[in-house]
This record gives structure tokens, C-alpha cells and sequence, in this order.
């Protein structure tokens, strides 16, 4: 055989392995790049919706991805990432295109660029859709290398909290942090269930747990992050992203990090 023909077809067969294996463990990111050819609807190749959905509801789930879109350019000085979304409508749909049951919404992106915005029909407003964009934000702002290896999750949770008021719906910076602080007391009791930031770096660690731990989480990221953007001021987070973006270690471009702001959060409220 011909070498060429040889080493042409070696690389083929690893091709076909490897996409093999992926499918097996990722399965939604294949749905997810072939959302095209299914039977979801799109006029722009962007919003897709289940078949499910009936047309007329068409222009008020666009306009809700609008707001959600407005939030994210404002809090990041400008949208630079454009996922597509995926409305579904069944329990089967969004476990397909999300690989989960829980929430009404998730967020995918790939190593290649491709990123997308699942979501729930019957439970997705605009807090769920900003929350899941300001993931494939920060991915595109940072690379999927280093937000998936070196950002740690109660960071990534944390600034997606920052756009979704479900929880705290204060605006202004210092107001978000002490309603931040009053939950985090309230999921703690006072500070003696606390949960450190180094317990919840990882997927596994932040939603590995009953409810009560991964609102705890929610919590204890919300106010870190809170507190960071408090101190650091509007210029602070395009600044992180900056230096992130030059290889330097998230530690230090984030600076001091405590397990909470128990003792400083009175310097702040006086």
C-alpha cells in the first residue's frame, strides 16, 4: 500500500474514533452543532425554536434574548460574543440539547468557537438567558482554554449573578453587595455554615450537593464577586479580563482573595 494512502488513512480512522468518543461522552455539543438540520425553526440562523413553540410566541421570546443581550453588552462594555440560542419545549428537548433535567437554562461552548445558549420555554426569562450568556462572555473574552482550566466556577457563577436578578435585584454596586451579604447570612447562618472559595472551584464541587449547598454556593459566590467589583470599580473587570488575556495567573489577576467578607462587609455597610 501506498505510504501516503497509509498515514491518509490512519489519520482518518483516529478522525472517526476520536469523533466516536466524543459523541459517546458529549452528545449534546453534537445536537447542539447540528441544530440546523433538525426540525427546530429559524429565520436567522441564530434563535432557534422547538417545533413545539407555536409562531406566535415567536416575537416575545426575541425580544426577552434582546434584553438578556442589552444586560450583557452594558455589564461588559460590549458584547462581543454571539451564541446560538435553542428554545425548547419538552423535558426530552432540553435534556437532549443540555444533557440535564435541571434549571431552565445551561450554557455550552467548544475549544473550535462554537458556543450556544440553551433554554427552557417554560421557565426562561430575561435573568436565566444573561445569566448563561455572560458564561459564553467570558468564554469568548478569555478563551475556552483558560476559562475552562483557570477560572474556578464560584468566579464564573459569580459574575454570571451579577446580571441575573432572580436573587439579588439591586443594580448599583454597593447595594448588590450588602443583598448579596444579607443571603449569604441567611444560607449560613450568620457565617457558621460558610462554605470557603476554595470548596467550590470546580463544576463538582459548586453543584455537587442538595439544594441547600449549591445555594450556598450561589450565595458565597455572589457576594466574592460582589465585594471584588465594589473595590475594584467599573474599570476592574475589563482590567482582569486584560491580563487574563496576557497568561498572567487568574490569582493574581484577581487579586487578595478571603473565604469571606464577614469583618469587612461592616466597613462597607458603616
Amino acid at each position: 500500500m501506498n505510504p501516503l494512502r497509509k498515514v491518509t488513512k490512519f489519520l482518518l480512522t483516529g478522525l472517526i474514533v476520536l469523533a466516536g468518543s466524543l459523541f459517546f461522552l458529549y452528545p449534546q455539543i453534537f445536537y447542539c452543532e447540528l441544530i440546523a438540520f433538525s426540525s427546530f425553526k429559524s429565520s436567522d440562523k441564530k434563535v432557534y425554536f422547538s417545533p413545539d413553540i407555536h409562531a406566535n410566541k415567536y416575537k416575545v421570546l426575541k425580544n426577552t434574548v434582546t434584553l438578556a443581550e442589552a444586560r450583557v453588552d452594558s455589564f461588559y462594555q460590549g458584547k462581543m460574543s454571539n451564541p446560538k440560542i435553542i428554545i425548547c419545549q419538552t423535558a426530552q428537548q432540553y435534556k437532549k440539547y443540555c444533557s440535564s433535567t435541571e434549571g431552565a437554562g445551561c450554557s455550552i461552548g467548544t475549544p473550535w468557537g462554537s458556543s450556544y445558549v440553551i433554554l427552557n420555554a417554560q421557565g426562561m426569562n430575561t435573568d436565566v438567558i444573561a445569566h448563561e450568556m455572560s458564561h459564553i462572555e467570558l468564554l469568548r473574552r478569555i478563551g475556552w482554554w483558560r476559562t475552562t482550566n483557570d477560572i474556578p466556577q464560584w468566579f464564573n457563577e459569580g459574575l454570571a449573578l451579577m446580571l441575573d436578578r432572580r436573587f439579588v435585584s439591586e443594580t448599583s454596586a454597593r447595594d448588590r453587595y450588602r443583598a448579596y451579604r444579607y443571603e449569604w447570612r441567611y444560607y449560613t447562618r450568620n457565617g457558621r455554615d460558610l462554605l470557603l472559595l476554595k470548596d467550590i472551584s470546580t463544576m463538582r464541587e459548586f453543584f455537587g450537593g442538595d439544594q441547600k449547598h449549591v445555594m450556598t454556593a450561589y450565595m458565597t459566590a455572589g457576594m466574592e464577586v460582589s465585594y471584588w467589583l465594589l473595590l475594584r470599580k467599573e474599570a476592574g473587570l475589563q482590567r482582569f479580563i486584560s491580563q487574563m488575556r496576557e497568561d498572567i495567573p487568574f490569582q493574581e489577576a484577581y487579586g487578595p482573595i478571603g473565604p469571606h467578607h464577614f469583618k469587612d462587609s461592616k466597613k462597607i455597610s458603616e
